[in-house]
């Protein structure tokens, strides 16, 4: 095995899961608003999405499935509009929280399947397919079997990214982040509206191009 390629790729995958985007922004409100197990449900959702998207991607790159511009695009509408209806869940359920705790306090809200909202928000785009067919090439030589390299560097981004998204919970659970639960989860859940509404934009403007 070409372990400095590996280490390579670890590195690389690394700094593309920590950084926020949908997933992130989701499991910090997840974790803020309802607390550990449930982000962590969240978080075994997302896992499951990128592990269909990269042997989707896998079966591309091996010449068994094809990959339909137009289909992914429309998909990708309806997840950014999945994806904002969630946000404007997590915004509204913090404002009735607050005006709760200016009265009399009631209980959280929760939503009934974290795991369902977190595979849906990471399946949302499915045109990560398309980034990991041109990501995966770069470091298919980390063994002389193409079959076996994919399935290292699937499994290895699968166990990075569940331990990067519970270290996000985990720190959660810290006091700082504790005392600012309620901003934390207000910036995330609005941080989350607005990749909802680049997106929405984004791919509509795709699927003009391809003519419908």
């Amino acid at each position: 095995m070409n372990y400095p390629l590996l280490l390579l790729y670890i590195a690389t995958i690394s700094l593309l899961i920590a950084t926020p985007g949908p997933v992130v922004a989701l499991v910090i409100s997840d974790a803020s608003r309802f607390g550990f197990r449930h982000a962590f449900r969240t978080v075994l959702g997302t896992n499951l999405a990128s592990l269909l998207l990269i042997g989707s991607a896998a079966l591309v790159i091996t010449g068994l499935l094809s990959v339909n511009d137009l289909w992914l695009g429309w998909i990708s509408l309806l997840g950014c509009v999945f994806i904002g209806w969630i946000a404007l869940r997590a915004l509204l359920g913090e404002l009735r929280s607050s005006v709760e705790a200016a009265g009399e306090a009631g209980p959280v809200a929760r939503r009934q399947y974290p795991a369902l909202n977190g595979f849906m928000v990471g399946i949302s785009n499915p045109k990560d397919i398309v980034f990991f067919i041109a990501f995966f090439p770069q470091f298919i030589g980390i063994t002389q079997a193409p079959g076996v390299s994919l399935a290292v560097l699937t499994g290895v981004w699968v166990l990075f990214d569940l331990l990067i998204l519970v270290a996000y919970i985990t720190a959660m659970k810290s006091g700082f982040f504790q005392r600012r639960r309620r901003l934390i989860s207000l910036l995330s859940a609005s941080f989350l509206l607005l990749i909802a509404l680049v997106g929405f934009v984004y791919s509509l403007k795709e699927i003009n191009m391809l003519g419908v």
